[in-house]
Formats: structure tokens, sequence, C-alpha cells
């Protein structure tokens, strides 16, 4: 919080961030943040303020946050506070002074209309994540695993939708010699997968995927007074598609956890990271993804990260998620139908209740404004539930316009990092050059030992080495045929294309692609 709120009714607040009052002030401890927490509550009873009031806590205390804006709300925090009366009067009943104050910014936006670019790689996604943003059954997802695995043997960089569709294709045409290998591959399934790509970038997908991807570090920075940056995620239209807005946050999670260092307990976290409308990460997911999402959220509070979930109730996290998640905020839920009703038990049996008054009443006579807090204290356990007011944020609640907004990007020292795709040579172009050179080859041995021999010469494989050769140079030979048929005719116009970039970088995000791939392989 603010510098000339520090010291209230007489406490010291450093190493704090102020939540509220109750009967006491209730207060978050920076080192106990990056155990992760939840703020729930009806629609309409203050949800979207407390998220602002820790964001701006966290800032003020140095370090950077990462949030989705749902209805745009969140973007107030650019600009002062407008000194409403009833935020001046809550100011004046929790103890402080109410001080308009505006907080550094970053705007992100997956299609690039409201913020900065965000884009990531093919590679970097990995099969879990793209069958999950594709919506595959298992044995599509088995079959993307091989053309992934085939990929990393063959060397072919997965950046794009069109290396992704060229490598498909190539799989297609090989699927009985790859079926022996790997297992069960038909056409049919990869005209799937094929169609659901098409379904993708209708969806307007393909903005997503491709370079230059995130780099991390741009998420983790302070302004010139040391405030860590508020970085916000425009989400009103990733909206109309939950599945690539869920899958997106749960790659950013699975990046924060791969990239960053082991750090154990710090005095504050080096980041924190509010997922909205969590529920829709949790939703018809499968198994094996639910059990990734625990880990994740379990390991990656060791990497200084901590993780706040904001949805209507808390069933809407799985137990196993829930039960991790130490620092809770919980606003006014209605109870009219029978699950409501239950909705309402769960909430009050995840606090250490308060013998002062009854939890479960307690959610549903909240005020806007109000909330049940309770966060970790001590050696890690959490602190008796209270019945608060939370105090307000000091930037501006609502929307900033969209002036303002341009302004701010326009002013960011990250301008012009992400605005402009890149095309690296990968998986597209490298088997065009393969395509071009068996055809260059075939007509130089014209008449001498065919087409079909001076293919196997690409590897160094040719017929009368077919006893000999491996598993994957039959499969390469047998693909790089299928590339000679279907390329040859289109190579005049890749000859052309412009190719480098950050190809050395990528081959080894293309080995490791990101740690959902990694702990499913341990």
């Amino acid at each position: 919080m603010r510098e000339d709120a520090k010291m209230l009714d007489g406490k010291m607040l450093d190493g704090k961030i102020l939540i509220g009052k109750s009967t006491k002030l209730e207060t978050l401890d920076l080192k106990l943040a990056n155990r992760h927490g939840l703020i729930t509550g009806a629609t309409g009873t203050g949800k979207t303020v407390s998220l602002q009031v820790l964001a701006e806590g966290f800032s003020n205390a140095g370090v950077p946050v990462f949030a989705s804006d749902i209805k745009g709300d969140l973007s107030g925090v650019a600009a002062p506070g407008t000194g409403k009366e009833a935020f001046v009067k809550r100011a004046a009943e929790v103890g402080i002074d109410y001080v308009p104050d505006r907080f550094p910014v970053e705007f992100w936006d997956l299609f690039g209309e409201q913020g900065h670019r965000v884009r990531a790689t093919i590679s970097e996604m990995g099969p879990l994540l793209l069958s999950r943003l594709l919506d595959l059954n298992d044995t599509q997802e088995g079959v993307l695993n091989i053309a992934f695995r085939i990929a990393d043997e063959q060397g072919l960089l997965l950046l794009d939708l069109k290396d992704l569709r060229a490598l498909l294709q190539l799989v297609a045409e090989n699927a009985q010699d790859l079926t022996t290998t790997y297992g069960n591959v038909s056409k049919a399934t990869v005209g799937t997968i094929q169609r659901q790509l098409l379904v993708l970038e209708n969806q307007k997908g393909e903005e997503f995927l491709g370079e230059p991807a995130l780099d991390i570090k741009d998420l983790m920075r302070k302004d010139r007074d040391g405030r860590g940056v508020i970085n916000i995620l425009a989400a009103d239209r990733l909206m109309n598609n939950p599945r690539l807005y869920a899958t997106f946050l749960l790659w950013l999670m699975s990046e924060l956890f791969e990239e960053l260092p082991e750090v154990g307990d710090l005095d504050q976290p080096k980041l924190v990271f509010f997922f909205d409308e969590a529920h829709l990460l949790f939703s018809d997911a499968p198994k094996v993804l639910l059990e990734t999402v625990e880990r994740v959220v379990r390991l990656i509070r060791s990497k200084g990260v901590g993780v706040y979930f904001i949805t209507q109730n808390p069933m809407d996290v799985p137990e196993s998620v829930l039960a991790q998640l130490g620092n809770r905020v919980q606003h006014a839920l209605r109870a009219y139908t029978p699950r409501e009703q239950k909705a309402v038990r769960v909430a009050a049996q995840t606090f250490r209740q308060n013998p002062a008054f009854d939890t479960e009443k307690a959610i549903t006579d909240l005020g806007v404004g109000e909330a049940l807090v309770s966060t970790l204290e001590g050696k890690g356990s959490p602190s008796m539930v209270e019945r608060t007011l939370i105090a307000p944020p000091m930037g501006q609640v609502g929307p900033i316009d969209a002036a303002e907004r341009q302004r701010i990007i326009a002013a960011s020292p990250l301008r012009g990092k992400y605005e402009q795709s890149i095309d690296s040579e990968s998986a597209y172009e490298l088997l065009a050059k393969r395509a071009e050179k068996a055809a260059a080859d075939a007509q130089e041995a014209n008449g001498s030992g065919g087409l079909l021999d001076m293919l196997g010469g690409l590897f160094g494989s040719g017929p009368a080495r077919k006893g000999s050769m491996t598993v994957t140079q039959r499969v390469t030979r047998e693909v790089t045929r299928t590339v000679v048929n279907q390329t040859v005719g289109s190579l005049a116009a890749q000859i052309g294309k412009s190719i480098g970039g950050r190809q050395g970088s990528s081959i080894g995000r293309a080995i490791v692609r990101g740690t959902l791939g990694g702990l499913l392989r341990r």
C-alpha cells in the first residue's frame, strides 16, 4: 500500500497489504502471498474491486501483477480515482486517507487491438494444451503426440498453424508406416484434427500462434519508482472463445513455471497471477489436465509466483486445487436453489470458523463492499475468518476510455516489440527446401536411377541399403516422397521466402515444450 498509509491504528504494515478492516486491520502477509488465493462471490458483489485493491497493494510493494480484464473495468487502475463519496467514506471507516493514485500498467491483447499482441508457438503449447484448445478426444490427442514426436526426430520446428498442417499432412500420407512404430494412425483421425484447426483459424486463434513469442520477463517489470507493473490482458473479446481464454492462461502459468528458477520462500512474490473466470479452466477438462494443473499450482510457489483464482463460488474449483489456496476473500453468495445453498455450505466450511458469528449465514448477509476474509499467518496457518469492510481502491473504478488506453500503449517501452509477426524458417519451409533439393537431384539423375532412388540420397539411404535403414530413416524417406508429389508445383513461390530469426532458440523450446509436457513425461 502507499507510503503514507503504512501505519494505521498504531500498527506498522511493512511487508503486508491492507485488505480492509473488521474488528482489526485485515492484511495479506507478502511472505505468504505466494501460497495462492481465492476471490469468490456472486455477480455484482465486489470481486473486481477486491482484485483491484490487491493488485494495487502488490504494485506498491514492488510486485508485478498479471490479471485478465473480462469487462474492461480493471483498466481503470491506470487512472487516478475520482473521489466518489462512498469510497471516501469507506476509507475513513477503514482508517486511511483517500488519496487518488494511478499505477504503472501494460495492456496486452491476443488480437493486438487493445494492447500489445501476445503470441506463443505451437511447440511451446505442446500436444496436451493444443488438444484442449482443439477439443480433441483421446485418440486424436494420441495422433497429435505422434506428430510432435516425428517433428522432434526430424528437427522440424513447429511455430505456427501452417507448420502443424504440413506435418499432419505428411503423417496422414505415411499413416501405415507410422502405425507399425508408434501405434495406430489413421487418415480419418488426422483429417478430424485438420478440421479442428480450421475451426480455430476461423475464430482467429491463429493470431495467437506464432512468433515473436511472449518473453515472460516483460511481465515482471517495475517502474522508475520501484512499483510493480500491473499487466492487464484485454479479455472482453477473448471471452467469446472461452476455451482459447482458459488455454492461454494455463499456457502462461506453465511458461512461468518452466522459465523461472527455483527460489524457495522469498520476502515477497516475484509475480502474482490473477485468473478471472477460473471455472473455465476446469470446466469439462480431462483428468490428466486437472492433475497437471494441480501439480503446477503446487510447485509454482517455489518459483516465487502466487496464483489467485477469481470465480463465483468455491465449488467451481476442484478440491485438490482448492486445498492449496490459503488466502481467501469471500463475497456474498445467493442461496435460492439447492445448488446455491450447497455452495454456501461449502464456502463456509473452507474457513477456520469464528465463534463470534455464523459463517454460513454471514455469507448470504454480506453487503456490497463487504467480504469474509481469511489469510495465512505465522507459519502458514489460516487466520480465523472475519467479516471485513474492503478498503477502497485508489485507482479509478471502471474502465478508462479508448484514447487513454492507446496513449498508454504508445508510450510503453515495449511498443514495437510484439506488433509485427515473424515468419522464421520452420517445418513448412524446411520440408519445402527438402522437396526442392530432391527435385533437383532427380533431374540430375534423370535416366540413371530414377526419381525414387534419388530421394533416398537425401538422407544417405538409397534402395540398396533399405535393409539397414532405421525406422526413422524409412519414415523420412516415405515422407519426402509425399512432399515431392505435393509441393514440387509450388517450389518457385517458396524460393523467395525470407528465413532466419529465432531458429536456434526455438530448437530448444521444441524439445522441451513447457512444463505441462515435461510433467506428464516424468
